[in-house]
């Protein structure tokens, strides 16, 4: 059975970094970033991908039915028994959907939601110094932002009523946020 870990943070939480560098310490964990398959499906041209960029570029949600296709078939081709998908769920509609897909799911196990808590303050100078990219701006920071925020409280308490929820300190040293991050796992897995 695959092990699902779900990192969720606002942008620029640090939530891709650190699940990449917990998958690189590790053989059995797998790291999928949904931010980054939805860029790579934009790069790759595809009629996909030009529907994904309609809604990334100005900060908003990716449908659902393209982000859960996107994640089934990560987790399902995942080589490892361990994953962890960062910047899934970002609306109270995406939960609820990767949630009736779990209830049915056998093959799959989602063992924690873990959330990367940042200030909008240090979020944003975060996103705005990476300046990776035409998405890094104030205005569609702050979209992104809101598009984040909004739905948190409902997710949070979703998944603190089903005891998934984990939250970590995100305004530490990369370092001391992985290695709490990556004992957590290692001590669910």
């Amino acid at each position: 059975m695959k092990k699902l870990f779900l990192i969720i943070g606002a942008p620029g939480s640090g939530k891709t970094t650190d699940a990449e560098l917990i998958a690189t310490k590790h053989d059995n964990i797998t790291h999928y970033s949904t931010g980054d398959m939805f860029r790579a499906e934009v790069t790759s041209g595809s009629e996909r991908g030009k529907i994904i960029d309609k809604y990334i570029s100005v900060g908003d949600i990716v449908p659902i039915d393209i982000a859960i296709e996107t994640i089934l078939y990560a987790i399902k081709k995942a080589s490892t028994n361990v994953v962890i998908i960062d910047g899934y769920p970002r609306s109270f509609e995406q939960m609820n959907e990767l949630n009736k897909y779990l209830v049915n799911e056998t093959e799959v196990e989602l063992v924690n939601v873990i959330e990367i808590e940042v200030s909008q303050e240090v979020a944003c100078d975060r996103v705005l110094g990476r300046a990776r990219g035409a998405d890094d701006n104030v205005e569609v920071f702050n979209n992104r932002m809101k598009v984040y925020t909004e739905p948190l409280s409902e997710i949070q308490e979703f998944y603190c009523r089903k005891n998934l929820l984990q939250k970590i300190n995100g305004e530490r040293t990369i370092e001391e946020i992985v290695n709490e991050i990556d004992d957590f796992i290692q001590s669910r897995i």
